[in-house]
């Protein structure tokens, strides 16, 4: 699918392409809504699986969206219309038995998408298109919530440089976090974590392929809530009210991160008013970035959290979101819609954090995905 040029992008230097993703797997949640811009409605259609290339045993995108980003942050250290397709819920799985596989719906959709509105069991998703022509964003969800260890993947991911990154891991990060869980066990979890984000940074480079992708993760896996991110998508959990950011940002402006590119001789400058690699990356962590793999490192960080009952929901979200909200503003928003009350709305607190972010600049597209966790405590 034709990739436009994108001018002052926020993740590349303005010459570069930039692109975000949202995934849909085949076993998908109960509603996907695709509101496209511009003519007249075109009738569903029914999903599409093309037949992978001879080069890739991988699965073809879902959705491509083209991207639109305007950035207008000071340099600072960061340390401290209307097709509806309707989609049954995802398969229930058994997580720590067998690694996952699974495929991707291709619906035939226009390109001027400007939103995906995703329903599932214990979570939703709300992906609005920016200013860009184009919108491009993936997102995972794996959920089992039968038995007595519930369980489930989600994964958020952020792209650049064209879609296929992102792509690529919404479609295989999970099984091979999974593959990793079930060779090590439950004990090595972390290790576990991190093969999965490396194997998935090493499959996507063999494919020769430019860009690269931020990612952000959740695994719940008997009872543990495993949060790791590569990236500027971010993780912030609600405990009882209080937002308790599970993830820091990876970008250059942070110092450790600035510190450890220059020690491996690379340079980090301020250009147009964001902190680069080389004059070209906004991000210093993320699967495939080829060109500066030296530098870009896929190496996830991973925090373990036992759920307990004050756990009440868990937003992921790409940096379209994170750029104009603060991680307590988030759960401000979610929290009337989603606890103590008879019939939760976590849709409707995803898109009001989406609008939120517009109505205070934003033109970037907006991902974003709040769990649950109550569904998910044994």
């Amino acid at each position: 699918m034709p990739c436009a040029v994108a001018v002052a992008s926020p993740i590349f230097s303005p010459s570069r392409v930039s692109a975000i993703f949202c995934r849909t797997p085949s076993s998908s949640p109960k509603i996907l809504k695709l509101n496209l811009h511009g003519s007249p409605s075109p009738q569903p259609q029914p999903p599409t699986t093309p037949a992978p290339s001879s080069s890739s045993s991988y699965p073809p995108s879902a959705l491509t969206l083209q991207f639109h980003k305007q950035l207008n942050r000071d340099c600072k250290d960061d340390s401290g219309s209307g097709a509806l397709l309707k989609r049954k819920r995802p398969a229930r799985i058994n997580i720590p038995v067998e690694p996952l596989s699974f495929g991707v719906d291709s619906p035939v959709v226009s390109n001027r998408l400007n939103e995906v509105v995703v329903e599932g069991e214990g979570y939703s998703v709300y992906c609005k298109r920016g200013r860009r022509a184009v919108m491009e964003d993936r997102y995972s969800s794996v959920v089992d919530l039968q038995g007595d260890s519930k369980q489930a993947f989600f994964g958020v991911f952020d792209g650049h440089g064209g879609p296929k990154a992102a792509e690529f891991a919404a479609n295989n990060m999970v099984n091979y976090i999974m593959d990793q869980v079930t060779r090590r066990g439950e004990g090595d979890i972390v290790e576990a974590i991190r093969d999965g984000y490396l194997t998935t940074d090493a499959g996507f480079l063999k494919e020769d392929v430019n860009g690269g992708t931020c990612c952000v993760s959740a695994l719940i896996h008997k009872g543990d809530l495993v949060v790791s991110n590569a990236g500027d998508c971010r993780a912030v959990m609600s405990r009882g009210g209080i937002a308790e950011a599970l993830t820091s940002d990876h970008r250059p402006s942070r110092t450790d991160e600035r510190e450890r590119i220059k020690n491996l001789g690379g340079y980090v400058d301020c250009c147009h008013g964001v902190w680069r690699i080389e004059g070209s990356l906004a991000v210093s962590r993320g699967i495939g970035d080829r060109n500066l793999k030296q530098w870009v490192i896929a190496e996830p960080e991973t925090t373990i959290l036992r759920i307990r009952p004050e756990f009440e929901f868990l937003i992921l979200a790409s940096d379209g979101l994170w750029d104009k909200v603060t991680n307590q503003e988030a759960v401000d928003v979610v929290r009337p819609l989603c606890v103590g009350i008879d019939k939760p709305e976590p849709f409707s607190a995803c898109k009001k954090l989406a609008d939120l972010s517009v109505r205070r600049g934003s033109t970037d597209d907006i991902s974003v995905m709040v769990i649950q966790l109550c569904h998910f405590v044994n």
